[in-house]
């Protein structure tokens, strides 16, 4: 079967090539894909810029909804033509101490679609029914290939530094994390939001402007110092969430941040930081990593998707079949998309349990 694998760590090492169809085994089912979103991550390592192991070759994606197409033995509880997304824990140990306390996305021995399993981007995933979680009925497939990177959000702003009702937040970069934690923060009841981009990120950041930032800042034109000073009582945002992958941007973000107030660093950087970290303890701020989910941020999303507190069309800009993978990758390379996603046929195979 065609699949989009990365295949050497180069730049643009990544091609539409034949990989084996899987078959799921005792205590796992087989996902037909029917849309997977584009991760900042896959563009990444199209790029080869990943800061993650990846074991190579590999099938990229890991923002996937689909249909369950066949049972492995041993799985109850589901059936063959479940409408479901599944999480990026491709496996976990289910012994260590973050297994047992529900914190298995930080499990060491943690692997990952896209990584160090092969991903959604084959049209088929081998999934542990652990990971899968029903889509309601009034969500699209399209829409639910965006639950894990709103989850990515929810995690930062509501189960790691916590945004507060009347809280002022900064949001560093106007991508698919930062837009979706304007709107993470504004479901919050943050008072004030303020998203912060680069020339390459204008129309990002006037988009911004539709779904919940109050004030859009572009770097080197905007002094986003000056706007705080303005906002609250002006000593400076209660959360400050860096979602550029820049390492440089964490400097800003102690400049943004209030004395005893937070910061969700959630973008990857593999840079040195190069920077006095001074000003974090001078502030007595805290910061918080910010990686993946769990169980209950899914449930919690595909909640607010049905009740439509959250909007994931707000955010999809561009479809794109398996073929089209790369253009769909350069829409968001160069900012002309917040979110694309690849779709894929239904499958032509009967439905059966294996």
């Amino acid at each position: 079967m065609k699949a989009l694998v990365k295949y050497a760590f180069e730049d643009g090492a990544v091609d539409v090539r034949d990989i084996t169809e899987p078959r799921p085994g005792h205590g796992e089912v087989l996902i037909a894909t029917r849309a997977v979103g584009v991760c900042g991550s896959d563009v990444h390592a199209w790029r080869n810029k990943q800061s993650w192991e990846m074991d190579l070759p590999v099938a990229l994606g890991h923002e996937s909804a689909g249909v369950i197409h066949s049972l492995g033995e041993g799985v109850t509880g589901w059936a063959a033509g479940d409408r479901v997304v599944c999480e990026t824990a491709a496996h976990i140990c289910a012994e260590c101490a973050y297994c047992r306390s529900g914190r298995y996305n930080l499990c060491p021995f943690r692997l990952g679609y896209g990584a160090k399993r092969d991903g959604a981007f084959s049209g088929y995933l081998v999934a542990e029914p652990r990971v899968l979680h029903r889509i309601p009925d009034s969500v699209t497939f399209e829409q639910a290939a965006m639950t894990e990177p709103y989850c990515v959000a929810f995690n930062a702003l509501v189960e790691r530094a916590t945004v507060k009702a009347g809280d002022v937040v900064v949001v560093q970069g106007a991508g698919a994390i930062g837009s979706l934690a304007v709107q993470v923060a504004k479901l919050q009841g943050a008072s004030s939001i303020v998203v912060v981009g680069t020339a390459a990120d204008k129309g990002r950041l006037a988009k911004a402007l539709t779904f919940g930032a109050d004030h859009a800042v572009e770097l080197g034109t905007d002094d986003p110092i000056a706007l705080l000073k303005t906002l609250g009582d002006g000593i400076g945002a209660d959360v400050v969430v860096d979602a550029t992958g820049v390492s440089a941007a964490l400097n800003q973000s102690m400049e943004f941040v209030r004395p005893l107030g937070s910061i969700a660093k959630v973008g990857w950087g593999p840079q040195a930081l190069g920077y006095s970290l001074d000003p974090l303890v001078a502030k007595a701020a805290t910061i918080y990593g910010s990686f993946s989910h769990t169980w209950e941020t899914w449930e919690r999303i595909l909640s607010l998707f049905a009740s439509g507190r959250l909007n994931p069309d707000t955010v999809l800009d561009g479809v794109y079949s398996l073929e089209e993978w790369e253009a769909g990758f350069e829409a968001m390379e160069n900012g002309t998309n917040i979110k694309s996603v690849v779709t894929f046929p239904a499958p032509d195979q009967k439905m059966a349990v294996r």
